[in-house]
């Protein structure tokens, strides 16, 4: 068992990692092209712009769970902007105020528990490392979208084809 302040610690170490991770995910949604919005892999896929506005919408929803310490059925902010700089000025206007919320939160906030839809009962920061594996996954999906659109995929945790890792400078 950890104490509050143990998981306010925890969740302070996870928000740098969401954090890190935001970066990352504003190049990946940057990187898809304007007229391929409608692009979808398979019958049962979601367009790029469906896709797109998930990431965005869910890590908001996540963030505003954490800080508010109860999730919301549903908090659409929505439908999906009709421009990828839409999308993205969208993410990078309102995820900083989203994860400065969270980063404030008391020791006693960080380790109340929060009931997702009876499936976990976790303290309130630890929902930070679903956040993080959610987005993740789905950033995954998106790139592999712009794989296949001939579009450029950027950098995520090294080099690819189209973005070399290269060392940098004085390494």
């Amino acid at each position: 068992m950890h104490t509050p302040e143990q998981l306010q610690s925890i969740g302070l170490f996870l928000a740098s990692g969401v954090e890190n991770e935001f970066k990352t995910t504003q190049k990946v949604l940057a990187a898809v092209p304007q007229d391929k919005l409608n692009f979808k892999l398979g019958d049962k896929g979601r367009t790029a712009q469906e896709l797109m506005w998930h990431i965005v919408e869910s890590e908001l929803w996540f963030l505003d769970g954490i800080a508010k310490g109860e999730f919301a059925a549903s908090d659409s902010r929505g439908p999906a902007p009709s421009t990828v700089q839409a999308i993205v000025d969208q993410y990078t206007g309102a995820f900083p105020a989203g994860l400065a919320k969270v980063k404030a939160l008391s020791a006693a906030q960080m380790a109340k528990p929060i009931n997702f839809y009876n499936i976990f009962n976790m303290p309130a920061g630890m929902y930070l490392s679903f956040l993080s594996s959610h987005s993740i996954h789905h950033r995954g999906q998106l790139s592999a979208y712009i794989r296949a659109m001939n579009a450029k995929v950027p950098s995520i945790y090294g080099g690819s084809a189209d973005e070399p890792f290269q060392m940098p400078a004085g390494a």
